[in-house]
């Protein structure tokens, strides 16, 4: 990677992605860009422009005019929105990965494609989830990133366009606040118990679900796209895990740093469907073995990781 484009930088996994890819490859060669303005971090250590991904022609240039060989497409609608502008979903998710990756195949940029827990179904073995498997979702955002990751998997048979990607669960971030994922409990939460003791939960206690803290998450992305080509069976939508929990389990947690802190529930029949439809735990040995996955951070350390940093806000 010389010149790296990172779409949808504003959001949960970019505002982080963006910064690390600077930091190892220099602020001068990694170009942000989303559809709204960035007014932090993003804009100050580097260049950043405007792009709406669903417009191929403006991709197409920005990858020419900054000599792109590297594309990292995060822009896309998450669940809980996608589930209320279904039509938006597709249009955003699937189109400006299309364009993304003509622009690949036209420019011969490597790109990276974050896929989802929610690529699977009620039909998917919800424990150990192998990495290969019925794949059956049932929101449109799960049926955009199972499309996508057979997108992904066409543009490099068909045009040899070195396209990579990752399963991933739900990711908690200190730095950015949730933006209308099924898994946003597990962020807010720790807003909640520093400011007022006490969180209302909209999943059930019991709902478990695959996670992984954002540091996890931004390694895995660099990982997966510096591993030697022929290390490679998979190529796309490898399981990444790091930690499995229920929120009265991160509650437990929370309380040995708050001991006052405590949780009631109030569930959000639609997010409560689809955390129900998810997965309980990803079997990742697909990425362990082909190119070398470890998590760093479980539950205890996450939880701790957190307070420290959010408190210091």
């Amino acid at each position: 990677m010389k010149k790296i484009l990172v779409t949808g930088a504003t959001g949960q996994i970019g505002s982080e992605l963006t910064i690390a890819l600077r930091s190892r490859y220099g602020d001068e060669n990694v170009l942000a860009t989303d559809k709204r303005p960035a007014l932090n971090e993003l804009t100050q250590s580097g260049s950043f422009c405007l792009l709406d991904v669903r417009d191929v022609s403006a991709i197409n240039q920005v990858v020419e005019d900054n000599n792109i060989d590297t594309i990292f497409h995060l822009a896309a609608l998450l669940s809980a929105v996608a589930e209320q502008k279904p039509q938006q979903a597709w249009d955003v998710n699937m189109n400006g990965l299309l364009n993304a990756l003509e622009a690949s195949r036209k420019h011969r940029c490597a790109l990276f494609f974050p896929s989802s827990i929610a690529a699977f179904g009620t039909e998917t073995p919800p424990m150990d989830t192998p990495q290969d498997t019925i794949q059956r979702p049932t929101t449109i955002y799960g049926i955009t990133k199972v499309s996508g990751e057979l997108l992904c998997d066409y543009y490099y048979h068909r045009f040899g366009v070195d396209a990579r990607g990752l399963r991933y669960p739900g990711l908690i971030s200190s730095s950015t606040l949730p933006g209308g994922g099924t898994t946003d409990y597990a962020v807010d939460i720790f807003y909640a118990a520093i400011k007022s003791q006490h969180y209302e939960c909209f999943l059930r206690a019991d709902t478990q679900l695959d996670m992984m803290y954002m540091p996890d998450a931004i390694d895995a992305a660099i990982h997966l796209m510096t591993a030697g080509s022929q290390q490679l069976k998979h190529r796309n939508a490898f399981n990444v895990t790091a930690m499995s929990f229920t929120p009265q389990q991160l509650a437990a947690e929370i309380q040995k740093h708050i001991p006052e802190f405590t949780i009631t529930y109030s569930i959000d029949p639609l997010r409560q469907a689809i955390a129900d439809s998810w997965p309980r735990h990803m079997n990742d040995s697909a990425a362990r073995t082909e190119w070398g996955w470890q998590a760093q951070f479980d539950l205890p350390a996450m939880v701790k990781d957190m307070l420290e940093k959010i408190t210091l806000k």
